[in-house]
């Protein structure tokens, strides 16, 4: 074990904006003081955004998902269907568009497209969709996908990663959302997503994107039965390729929901790993700008908790969500809630877009929306249609 005086040498080495290395990392994750943590990552988010250190960012999106054939069959997902199962279903391009409309209906800017990896879906499906919803709703940002359905749609069409980037990127797709990164490091990957591209591979189709003008965000799946080293090493990785290309503009952790899957609860984080994870990738990640807090699979309180271990950024308010809350998570939360959240944390909250520039800061607590149609509906598949438009029908491929 590192020696208490070493631990407090490293933690001021970051909090002053030095680099500190994957080992350093493990045993700050392992061993360093809980509050001392959280204050060198405060220390190192304040000085990023000094001038706005004391704002703290949500967005309003919309996941949609258009079906959940999957191929993949990951063992911690309980959102997936077999393809030539009975309880697949797709959503047609009509019932998409009404969801986008509701979407810029209730102020919400972006929306994410996702679904299983679909053993018919290839580059021309998600041009066709891409394109019919820039069409109609120019304004909504497409942040959706991710490395895993780029080598999944590339070789259903038979074209390369590339060629696929590069047709969804001109059909209308603005931003990758991080999706399907789960763990990184081969043997936690093989053990959850063994029919999944390896997280060399994932990070080599995002290094790609990047050069092609596709930023992204990344994402990390906790609590599966990884290691703590195995934790830092998928952030090795990330800052790795993050120092070549840039393109990463945030590190989204989140945690494993045990309900309805194949691990069936086996292993799971705790609040305090995550909480410590949130703290080191603020240390650890120098050169990604933004740490979200993930209310939505660990609570309220703790995705609260966040905005003091480093996170600057509280998520979204998702008018829809299906994939994680299949799994058992059932945090909801409405626009004047989270505006609530944030400003009990002691910051000022702010809605942001898809590339963090504030839309609107509330700063006076007498001028906040009342709107309390803004709320995430979540598990919304098992709702015909959703909630806002019931005659919507889910659409059986079999």
């Amino acid at each position: 074990m590192t020696e208490k005086a070493d631990l407090t040498a490293v933690l001021d080495r970051a909090a002053e904006g030095g680099r500190i290395t994957p080992e350093e990392a493990l045993e700050l994750y392992r061993h360093a003081p809980l509050h001392a943590l959280g204050q060198a990552a405060d220390a190192v988010r304040r000085r990023r955004y000094a001038g706005t250190e004391h704002i703290a960012t949500y967005i309003i999106e919309r996941n949609i998902n258009y079906t959940n054939a999957c191929v993949t069959a990951c063992k911690f997902c309980a959102f997936y269907a077999a393809p030539k199962s009975d309880k697949v279903w797709t959503r047609d391009l009509d019932d998409i568009l009404r969801r986008c409309a509701e979407t810029v209906e209730l102020g919400g800017t972006q929306i994410m497209f996702q679904g299983g990896h679909h053993p018919d879906y290839g580059v021309e499906y998600y041009e066709e969709h891409f394109a019919a919803i820039k069409a109609a709703y120019p304004q909504l940002v497409i942040h959706s996908l991710g490395a895993s359905e780029v080598e999944h749609m590339a070789r259903i069409s038979g074209v390369s990663a590339e060629d696929a980037i590069r047709r969804i990127h001109a059909a209308g797709l603005d931003s990758f959302a991080g999706a399907g990164a789960e763990l990184l490091p081969e043997r936690p990957r093989k053990a959850i997503a063994p029919l999944k591209e390896s997280g060399e591979r994932w990070l080599e189709i995002m290094e790609l994107a990047h050069r092609l003008g596709v930023e992204s965000t990344s994402t990390m799946l906790m609590g599966t039965g990884e290691t703590n080293a195995e934790r830092i090493e998928h952030l090795r990785m990330i800052r790795d390729v993050q120092d070549r290309t840039g393109g990463f503009r945030a590190f989204i952790p989140y945690t494993y929901q045990p309900q309805n899957n194949a691990l069936k609860g086996r292993t799971q984080a705790t609040l305090f790993e995550y909480l410590r994870l949130i703290a080191v990738a603020r240390l650890f990640l120098d050169n990604v700008a933004h740490i979200q807090g993930s209310w939505l699979t660990v609570g309220k309180e703790v995705g609260q908790l966040s905005l003091h271990y480093g996170a600057d950024d509280l998520g979204s308010i998702m008018l829809e969500e299906n994939v994680v809350s299949s799994a058992g998570a059932k945090h909801r939360s409405n626009r004047m809630e989270i505006i609530d959240l944030i400003r009990k944390s002691g910051r000022v909250p702010a809605q942001r877009t898809t590339t963090y520039e504030h839309i609107l800061v509330h700063d006076d607590p007498a001028n906040d929306p009342v709107d309390d149609h803004v709320v995430s509906h979540l598990s919304s598949t098992a709702i015909e249609g959703g909630t806002a438009h019931p005659e919507l029908k889910i659409l059986s491929t079999n």
